[in-house]
């Protein structure tokens, strides 16, 4: 027989999950302000094996619009330069020799608008992820009608499920909200 908390706990781990993730993806988009977080996809080529540029280097967040890279070994510098140049940040990195330097722009009011459509499509994939959990759920539950669950017990798991939803949903929500208003402040 089926064990309904175990169930609902499985579905609220991988709601949860999904939630998790779409705050990972936002955190990569650049919204005009310099966030570390946009060079987490970037891998360096560092004696003979591609490593994350956090592995060969010191990252910081002089201010609002800089980003700087102080790679631990000067001679890596022309690598850094390069995994930056092949990965999908869309900054051209300035290089002193000893700090790669990225200069974020000012976005204007149709790329922040492009950056809101961005962050949407990620929002609503997330949101049919957790309606799927939730549909797969709902199924599991009416089969094990026919294992011998109560009726009432399945109803009563369907109210659980439906509110741990809701809550999951309300919770996107508000993470995409801030994130728009993070993007079109100026």
């Amino acid at each position: 027989m089926l064990d309904v908390k175990k169930t609902l706990k499985a579905a609220e781990d991988r709601m949860n999950s999904a939630a998790n993730y779409l705050q990972d993806e936002l955190a990569r988009i650049r919204a005009g302000r310099a966030n570390v977080a946009i060079l987490d996809g970037v891998r360096v080529m560092s004696y003979g094996s591609m490593v994350p540029l956090n592995q060969v280097a010191n990252i910081t967040v002089p201010d609002a619009r800089t980003i700087a890279i102080r790679p631990w070994d000067r001679k890596q510098i022309k690598d850094i330069e390069k995994g930056i140049m092949d990965s999908d940040v869309g900054i051209t990195p300035e290089n002193n020799g000893e700090v790669i330097r990225l200069n974020l722009p000012q976005p204007t009011e149709e790329r922040r608008r492009e950056l809101v459509k961005q962050c949407n499509k990620i929002g609503e994939k997330t949101k049919v992820e957790v309606r799927n959990v939730r549909g797969e759920v709902k199924d599991k539950l009416k089969k094990a009608i026919k294992d011998g669950l109560s009726e009432d017990n399945e109803k009563d798991a369907e109210e659980q499920l439906q509110k741990l939803h809701d809550k999951v949903i309300k919770t996107i929500d508000a993470i995409l909200a801030e994130k728009q208003k993070e993007i079109m402040t100026v």
